[in-house]
């Protein structure tokens, strides 16, 4: 009996390290890049009255000469080991890096998408280093007050508001954010107090996730989905000319949900260009090349030939955006 209990625990013990074994390789396999890599947009042409920079995640620099404003504003991108072992912070270095090589001295606005850290930890460092407005839900107000922002570079808005900066006018639609299993995709979880960093990953909470329709004056509607996910109807004549649609998780997703969210932020807006966003790994500085996320997270290759078979159907080009480049949005 002992002899048998024995070779159970080994057993049991040499399938735990395969598992474990098998978890550390699909956290370590980054798709790859280089099939999509002919779908990258090229660079705008002079005189564009609106251009927009991508620096991973859902971080969108909107410019037309006159007014810049930015999304989440994420630069710093703690290593994985820290980001689920350790404390994090916004990285001042990597903020002034990632700033300068977009060109960037002075921000109206930063919006974040929602509250979790890769997404708004490095906002109200951003505002303080550009003198822009942290614009959001009293989540983010919080992230803005652990950080010391005065109240005139706070401004908190609800679902259904709207923001004029410059000649752009920024909508503001409440979403939800992607299943995981760090979210259930239904539930807003806010930040009660200000946030002081550095803190562990999750006092970063979701709070409210928003769908953002910018227009410009000039010309041009774009819708800005910075997570997978989606209230039903939201978008409902809400017509927009792109979409930049995060996909993060999006690859782990089943059919019917993949097409309820396409449905719902392409088919109901009439978009007729998709480009992904917030798809690489954020755990990797921006001074590398850009991955795609691991495999134990997502399935970029899934998530754009799904993408790319939804496109053909309804007539809708399938575009990424290259790093820190301007392109017409």
């Amino acid at each position: 009996m002992l002899r048998w209990v024995r070779r159970a625990a080994l057993a049991l013990a040499a399938l735990l390290l395969l598992a474990i074994g098998f978890l550390v390789l699909q956290a370590q396999h980054h798709p790859p890049l280089d099939p999509y890599r002919p779908l990258t947009l090229s660079p705008a042409p002079p005189g564009a009255v609106v251009t927009v920079r991508f620096a991973g995640v859902a971080t969108l620099l909107f410019d037309d000469g006159e007014t810049a404003w930015m999304t989440d504003g994420f630069f710093s991108r703690p290593g994985m080991r820290q980001t689920f072992f350790g404390r994090i912070g916004p990285d001042a270095a990597a903020i002034d890096a990632g700033l300068k090589r977009l060109g960037v001295t002075k921000l109206a606005a930063v919006v974040p998408v929602h509250s979790h850290y890769d997404h708004a930890m490095d906002s109200p460092t951003v505002a303080r280093r550009t003198g822009a407005v942290l614009i959001g839900a009293n989540s983010t107000m919080q992230l803005g007050l652990g950080a010391g922002l005065p109240p005139a570079q706070l401004r908190e808005v609800q679902p259904g508001d709207t923001v004029a900066l410059g000649k752009f006018r920024l909508s503001f639609i409440a979403s939800r954010h992607s299943p995981t299993p760090w979210s259930d995709g239904v539930s807003v979880e806010n930040i009660l107090a200000p946030v002081v960093p550095p803190a562990r990953a999750p006092a970063w909470r979701e709070g409210q996730v928003w769908s953002i329709v910018v227009e410009h004056a000039g010309g041009g509607r774009w819708l800005v989905e910075g997570s997978a996910g989606f209230v039903p109807g939201a978008l409902a004549g809400r017509k927009v000319d792109t979409v930049f649609l995060g996909v993060g998780t999006l690859g782990k997703k089943d059919e019917a949900y993949r097409r309820a969210y396409w449905h719902e932020t392409v088919q109901l807006t009439g978009a007729k260009r998709v480009v992904p966003i917030h798809w690489d790994d954020f755990w990797q500085p921006l001074d590398e090349p850009l991955q795609a996320m691991p495999l134990l997270f997502d399935d970029f290759g899934a998530t754009m030939q799904d993408l790319a078979a939804r496109g053909r159907q309804d007539g809708v080009a399938i575009a990424l955006p290259p790093l820190f480049t301007p392109f017409t949005p």
